[in-house]
């Protein structure tokens, strides 16, 4: 049990791309006083957590009422996963993002940046393979994790500097990628 609670810990954490998450928040949230970033931040984590809690919780449901089998699911969602992975190791972005028109709170901060495809598709597959009550758990940590690291921003970006946090997104992203090839896989084989 404790070996697929670190599995599923360690899967949501690294797809959330917690402290590679710092700059991108710091840049968005540059002008805000810190109430209003503490403010921002509530709001973002209150989205993402509703979010990522219905698809904890009925994703399995969704995939069931569109005829969707949990192995085609995993192949599907391993190639996001795998393409999320690529784009954190090679620093890419696949398009680029329009953001000015929404609340930086929403869009991009709680979705897509902490709760997005990548997120969604590991809850799904992770409650699938290790069971629901560890994966909310394994959830809410991260989320936790993502409020501290967002309302310490400031001291972890001094701590880390650019380049700190470029490394920690690229090794993030190269065990992303290997999960996402174990997902293919486990996948392809229930084919």
């Amino acid at each position: 049990m404790i070996d697929e609670f670190f599995r599923a810990f360690l899967a949501i954490f690294v797809i959330m791309d917690v402290l590679g998450n710092v700059p991108l928040f710091l840049v968005l949230s540059k002008k805000l006083k810190k109430k209003e970033k503490i403010k921002s931040i509530n709001k973002a984590l209150t989205i993402a957590a509703i979010l990522l809690m219905l698809f904890l919780f009925f994703g399995e449901g969704i995939l069931r009422f569109f005829g969707v089998s949990i192995s085609s699911f995993k192949v599907a969602g391993g190639i996001i996963i795998l393409l999320v992975g690529i784009q954190m190791v090679l620093g890419l972005r696949f398009r680029e993002r329009k953001y000015e028109k929404y609340e930086f709170a929403i869009v991009p901060l709680a979705t897509p940046l902490i709760t997005g495809p990548g997120v969604i598709t590991t809850v799904i597959l992770l409650v699938h393979s290790v069971g629901i009550w560890i994966t909310f758990l394994a959830s809410v940590l991260n989320l936790l994790l993502v409020w501290v690291s967002l309302s310490f921003s400031d001291y972890i970006y001094k701590f880390l500097g650019r380049q700190g946090a470029d490394v920690m997104s690229r090794v993030m992203g190269l065990i992303l990628v290997a999960l996402a090839v174990e997902f293919i896989k486990v996948g392809w084989i229930g084919i």
